[in-house]
């Protein structure tokens, strides 16, 4: 089943900030009006995970929840981005449920698939930052130890 949504490589593009704001606005104007449709909010909460502001994606992921619980026909559309919102953030374990239950109901969506291999990128690199910091941690422990033994058998 093709998708008609970009391929995750979107995922490194961000909205400039007055794409954000023309989406704020809107999303702004219905809320004083004590009105949001569903639309302007996924909107809003699009263009805000899509921002290169780590609390705009909080927001955008929050309200992208809030759509998912009170609106089953928007569902699909907010696992995606939800995904998208995680794995832009940094979580990729919250990233990959989101997108594996999205491919577990379409497991040919392109989009999805294509996120996924995003996610299991940032899994490998999150690995080799933690190997290294761990690396660096032993060699620092074994220079102390080694000039404490050193010190030691001078006395």
């Amino acid at each position: 089943m093709p998708t008609d949504l970009p391929y995750a490589a979107d995922a490194e593009v961000s909205l400039s900030y007055d794409e954000i704001e023309v989406l704020r606005l809107q999303y702004e104007k219905e809320l004083a009006q004590s009105h949001i449709t569903v639309q302007t909010k996924f909107n809003y909460a699009w263009g805000l995970v899509k921002s290169p502001v780590r609390e705009n994606q909080v927001e955008g992921v929050r309200l992208l929840q809030e759509i998912y619980r009170t609106e089953p026909s928007r569902r699909r559309e907010c696992l995606y981005y939800l995904a998208l919102g995680y794995y832009k953030m940094g979580n990729f374990t919250e990233a990959r449920s989101f997108n594996d239950l999205l491919l577990s109901r379409e497991p040919t969506n392109l989009q999805a698939q294509s996120l996924a291999s995003l996610i299991d990128k940032g899994v490998a690199r999150e690995g080799y930052v933690g190997m290294a910091l761990a690396g660096g941690v032993a060699a620092v422990g074994t220079l102390l130890i080694a000039g404490l033994i050193r010190r030691a058998t001078r006395k």
